[in-house]
């Protein structure tokens, strides 16, 4: 019996299509699914029937585990629910996308996940304490597997030794019969695979180049906290210096070692002139402090600084609509550094008025540091 392939670009109700692959997979068939990267052939881990059968059609030798793919990216905490700081920064920057983790716990049938599928069968996803987890990124994968009521493991939808398929009909070659349904989104975006990186403590190893290559993970891996006002003299730069500050105090390091701990502090105006040194009254407020933020120069925010940020924190309300016109996807992240209102500029002012400023922006500071993980 031919595999029933639905066209989901095509079909009258895409929605409907996709609930009904994962109704498939909830009831222990296999199904053929895009990602952006390759076609991959996916089954429920906690069906033993369905798994064996992946097994059968892959002819891979019983104990070597699949991938696991999530949809969404909290999904990894049932899996390995204290993965690190460097996980949890991969997870952030590159997912959905094409990065596979490999990831350690000390006791696999203490994770939830060992709760809901069975300590007895939580090594069909773990071998030797290592699973190896992906959040693909692609809408369809994504809304596939959203709806499982289980863990889904994949492989690429190609027999041992051929080339992992872009297209569902190059998938369906070998396939066309083994699996119950297939869902076609087009050729995949990518002509190459995911990169997989090994996890170790707060290190990452790459097992497989794929997209992602060391330089770009690396990047990945760096916290990036940004603060923004308007002619970045004053406000944010007083806030660049308390927050490099206490952030160091909180890690038990110098400032001048934030860079070593991949921790990035930056600031910026939306209306600065580049260049432009601190203001007096600034830097004065600041050395009673012991910061000394005299080498700070002003430099004007754009879409690659915020992009670059994990926190960005503005002044006021308006810097904020300012940065979504900007970049509307860090929506997420950028917010007003007080919650429940504006800090205003103190340009013009007494040094009083700068060191009122700069106390209201050190509380602000320090409420807004308990939200990040670092």
């Amino acid at each position: 019996m031919s595999t029933k392939t639905v066209n989901i670009r095509q079909a009258d109700d895409p929605s409907a299509a996709i609930r009904d692959a994962a109704a498939v997979l909830n009831d222990g068939g296999l199904v053929i699914f895009p990602t952006e990267t390759v076609y991959g052939i996916g089954a429920r881990a906690d069906r033993p029937d369905a798994l064996q059968r992946l097994y059968d059609v892959k002819n891979r030798p019983a104990g070597q585990p699949f991938t696991v793919h999530i949809g969404r990216r909290d999904d990894a905490d049932i899996f390995v629910p204290d993965p690190g700081s460097t996980a949890r920064q991969l997870m952030k920057k590159a997912w959905p996308g094409p990065l596979t983790l490999l990831l350690s716990v000390d006791d696999p049938t203490e994770t939830p996940v060992a709760e809901k599928m069975g300590r007895d069968r939580v090594t069909h996803v773990f071998k030797d304490g290592v699973v190896g987890l992906r959040c693909p990124d692609n809408f369809t994968a994504i809304s596939l597997l959203s709806q499982v009521d289980g863990p889904v493991v994949a492989a690429s939808a190609n027999l041992a030794g051929k080339h992992p398929p872009r297209t569902i009909e190059d998938a369906l070659v070998d396939l066309d019969g083994q699996v119950a349904v297939a869902l076609d989104d087009g050729p995949a975006f990518y002509n190459l695979p995911s990169t997989i990186a090994k996890i170790e403590g707060n290190r990452f190893e790459i097992v497989r180049q794929g997209i992602y290559d060391e330089r770009m993970l690396t990047e990945f891996e760096r916290v990036g906290v940004l603060f923004v006002c308007t002619g970045n003299t004053c406000r944010s730069p007083m806030a660049w210096g308390l927050a490099r500050k206490m952030i160091a105090e909180h890690l038990s390091c110098g400032v001048d070692e934030l860079a070593d701990r991949k921790i990035d502090v930056l600031s910026a105006g939306t209306g600065a002139f580049p260049g432009a040194p601190p203001s007096e009254h600034a830097v004065d407020v600041m050395k009673g402090r012991d910061i000394d933020i005299t080498a700070h120069t002003a430099d004007m925010v754009s879409a690659q600084l915020i992009h670059r940020a994990d926190h960005v924190f503005t002044m006021t309300e308006s810097h904020r609509q300012i940065l979504l016109h900007l970049l509307p996807d860090a929506e997420n992240y950028v917010h007003t550094l007080l919650a429940d209102g504006d800090i205003a500029d103190p340009i013009g002012g007494s040094r009083d008025d700068y060191e009122a400023c700069a106390r209201q922006i050190e509380s602000a500071i320090e409420a807004r540091l308990k939200e990040i993980e670092l």
